[in-house]
């Protein structure tokens, strides 16, 4: 299994990107834990270009407004025991807008879907 972006993150990543001026071609997508916030564990996500060893790594290939976008996504080991088989995807609402977590390993989550306790 991997880790999931849909398009529509991939769209927003893909913005951001751009907006920060990051090299397509080097850049990765870091998807990760931390210990903290209200359920136990904290989401990461980071644009990096390092790359280090023992990290999974899956490519995307997306056609975001008529242009392929390759997204290299990366994750340290410990954090894949976390995240293996999470979907990223991205939401834009009334009631808010930010990057959300599917994560079929959570056994609870906080309301506002940053945090996780498995």
């Amino acid at each position: 299994m991997s880790v999931i972006i849909t398009e529509t993150a991939a769209r927003e990543i893909s913005n951001i990107m751009t907006q920060q001026e990051l090299n397509l071609e080097k850049t990765h997508l870091r998807v990760g834990v931390k210990g903290g916030g209200c359920s136990g564990f904290s989401y990461i996500l980071d644009l990096t270009e390092t790359k280090k060893e023992g990290d999974e790594q899956w490519e995307y290939s997306f056609e975001i407004e008529g242009s392929p976008l390759d997204l290299k996504v990366i994750c340290d080991p410990k954090s894949y025991l976390y995240l293996n088989g999470t979907t990223v995807d991205f939401k834009d609402e009334v009631m808010g807008r930010g990057f959300v977590f599917d994560n079929p390993n959570a056994t609870n989550t906080c309301g506002c879907g940053s945090s996780f306790n498995a």
